[in-house]
């Protein structure tokens, strides 16, 4: 056994030290990004995740305490990374921290307890494992349903390997604690499972360092993004892409995709993704039709004519399916309300 914690010592401070290395390289070169600094705080998570699981205080303490929130913050951060790294959003929506702040609570509220018997403190226990569960649930959705329209080929070829990873592990572990709470698993086993942690930090750490860097937490494109290109095409593909979008509106379509524009084009789908994201600086496929139908919709709001024309209309003309997303969008690139936009601009 003394082997053992041997080298689950040293593997824990290897990886720690990855993940130190890691982030300082993000927030060197990429600290502008929502994702970045959302990969910092879950590596710091994982960082007090692994310290918790190595066992080496047993004493309540507060280091033991704030080490223990930090472990316990990691699945909601995992959640709001998925988020901001494959979605490309440049910003946190207030009720998703608000869930990460209360699991964090609860965490810091079942330590305290740790030691009581009683209803409350089964509760905050079973209240722990599913909101973990839910965590990870959230964040295999998140990187699933943009799988489709993400158009940087490393980060896309990334998502299987997280949902089966990740996945797994989460399950497990969970199994496991709820087991050995109950008595049905040796806490000798979760030291061993726990440990495993590790080796799926050093393989995500390697995969992180042997993709660039700026390939997978390249710089926000939110102000250029959502304009139309206006670059010169510098390939045939690029050019016949252009022509169809102002020929065809193909952005009318609120159930365009990359595949079915593909078709259209007659190309293949690999080197419309390529030519998007290479050549006309995209980084997923929504923001691309988007820089189209906000186009649009501001050249209608700013027309006298259309005054009276309803923005919803407006909106679901461009292409937008929704009233919600086309105001995020809107706001994301203006910086104020479509009405306020039509009031300065129409008059």
């Amino acid at each position: 056994m003394d082997n053992f914690n041997n080298i689950d010592m040293m593997a824990r401070g290897g990886a720690i030290s990855l993940l130190a290395l890691w982030s300082w390289i993000l927030l060197r070169d990429h600290r502008q990004s929502l994702a970045t600094r959302l990969a910092v705080l879950m590596n710091g998570a994982i960082c007090c995740y692994l310290l918790v699981t190595a066992g080496w205080y047993r004493e309540p303490s507060m280091l033991g305490l704030f080490l223990a929130l930090g472990a316990g913050a990691t699945p909601g951060l995992f959640w709001l990374f998925t988020r901001a790294w494959f979605s490309d959003e440049d910003s946190v929506k207030p009720s998703a921290v608000l869930l990460v702040v209360l699991s964090v609570v609860n965490t810091g509220v079942l330590q305290l307890t740790l030691l009581e018997d009683g209803v409350i403190n089964v509760l905050l226990g079973v209240i722990f494992r599913v909101s973990m569960l839910a965590f990870a649930a959230a964040a295999f959705w998140e990187v699933w349903r943009s799988r489709e329209g993400d158009l940087v080929e490393p980060r896309r070829k990334m998502r299987p390997r997280i949902i089966a990873v990740v996945g797994f592990y989460v399950v497990v572990i969970a199994f496991i604690e709820v087991a050995a709470h109950n008595g049905f698993a040796d806490h000798i086993l979760i030291r061993i499972v726990g440990s495993t942690i590790i080796f799926v930090v050093l393989a995500f750490c390697a995969a992180m360092f042997q993709m660039r860097q700026a390939d997978l937490f390249g710089p926000s494109f939110s102000a250029q993004r959502v304009n139309p290109p206006k670059s010169q095409p510098d390939d045939g593909l690029s050019a016949k892409l252009l022509a169809h979008m102002a020929r065809e509106m193909a952005h009318r379509d609120e159930t365009m995709s990359i595949a079915k524009l593909a078709q259209q084009l007659g190309e293949q789908e690999y080197r419309l993704r390529r030519t998007i994201n290479q050549q006309l600086g995209h980084r997923n496929f929504t923001s691309f039709l988007n820089g189209y139908r906000l186009a649009e919709v501001k050249s209608a709001l700013a027309d006298p004519a259309q005054k009276e024309v309803p923005i919803i209309t407006i909106a679901l003309d461009a292409g937008f399916g929704s009233l919600g997303p086309f105001n995020r969008a809107f706001r994301e690139a203006e910086g104020m309300t479509p009405s306020t936009y039509r009031a300065l601009k129409a008059g």
